[in-house]
């Protein structure tokens, strides 16, 4: 695969309502953050181009309503998606214990179904003083799921790009291994695929 061809890859945020899945692909995409909190219904879209171990990607970011009442239909929008990021508040006990539905929620609907799918965690407003989540708890529930975890602030902007490069790469790097597989498969040559010979 050359590695100047242009690679399309579409990332999830999914988490419980008011974690600022909003705020972190803002900053991410646009560098801004904004005051203003307005839920989001259903899913928006934001793309950005970056490149990934001299890869140029696309990401196309779904950001997801997290109302409780649109749960089934933000589970429609899981569909061929490449990673997933899950977020959390730091402040908010109750947004970190719901991760575990989320995750499932996830992984049940997206098809295939495979171990250790592209995934990162974001414990989100460390930049706020009534933390009710330690960082050892979440980093022991990520190390639990062999899922990479992030303490970020969109904010401040800590730690957001990093989150999103760590998603990009593990994302990337799935992606490689099926367009490989797909292409080992197709060309392997067995002894039975050859002409049998005929005796005279």
């Amino acid at each position: 695969m050359s590695s100047s061809k242009r690679v399309d890859l579409k990332i999830i945020i999914i988490g419980a309502l008011g974690v600022g899945k909003t705020s972190l692909l803002h900053q991410y995409v646009h560098k801004k953050f904004y005051e203003d909190y307005r839920t989001t219904l259903g899913a928006s879209i934001l793309s950005k181009v970056v490149v990934v171990d001299h890869t140029p990607l696309k990401l196309q970011i779904w950001d997801t309503g997290g109302q409780e009442r649109f749960r089934s239909m933000v589970s429609t929008f899981y569909k061929g998606s490449d990673g997933c990021m899950l977020a959390f508040d730091v402040t908010d006990a109750d947004s970190f214990e719901c991760l575990d539905d989320w995750r499932e929620d996830f992984l049940q609907k997206i098809f295939p179904t495979e171990q250790g799918f592209p995934m990162v965690v974001l414990g989100n407003k460390i930049d706020l003083k009534d933390r009710q989540v330690s960082k050892e708890a979440a980093s022991s529930w990520c190390k639990e799921k062999d899922i990479a975890y992030f303490e970020v602030s969109a904010k401040n902007d800590i730690n957001v790009v990093q989150a999103f490069e760590t998603l990009a790469k593990q994302a990337l790097s799935r992606y490689k291994g099926i367009i490989e597989n797909y292409l080992t498969d197709s060309i392997k040559l067995t002894p039975e695929d050859q002409p049998k010979k005929k005796c005279c």
